[in-house]
């Protein structure tokens, strides 16, 4: 599956918009607020890219399942939320590319 940010794929033709998909995911360790800013920018980085991964396979399988071999225009979206939670959202258009 073919995923992007702009909005055409180079070398490919977009044949139907399925429509819009999205992923989102939340990573329920919640993370520790202890004194190292190290350790905690450390935690909050490997956080946000455990939950991406997660966001972006749920956006993949909804696409699978509208009948999209691609999703363009993806947006990435990422909060911490007031819990220490971390949030990724990832929207696009599932498209079928020849």
């Amino acid at each position: 599956m073919v995923l992007t940010t702009t909005n055409t794929i180079e070398g490919f033709q977009i044949k139907d918009y399925k429509g819009i998909v999205t992923g989102v995911a939340i990573n329920e360790k919640k993370l520790a607020l202890g004194f190292s800013m190290s350790k905690y920018y450390k935690a909050l980085k490997e956080s946000i890219d455990e939950t991406k991964e997660v966001a972006f396979q749920a956006l993949r399988d909804n696409a699978k399942q509208v009948g999209a071999n691609a999703v363009v225009g993806i947006k990435v979206e990422i909060e911490l939320m007031a819990s220490n939670y971390a949030m990724v959202s990832v929207t696009g258009t599932a498209v079928s590319v020849a």
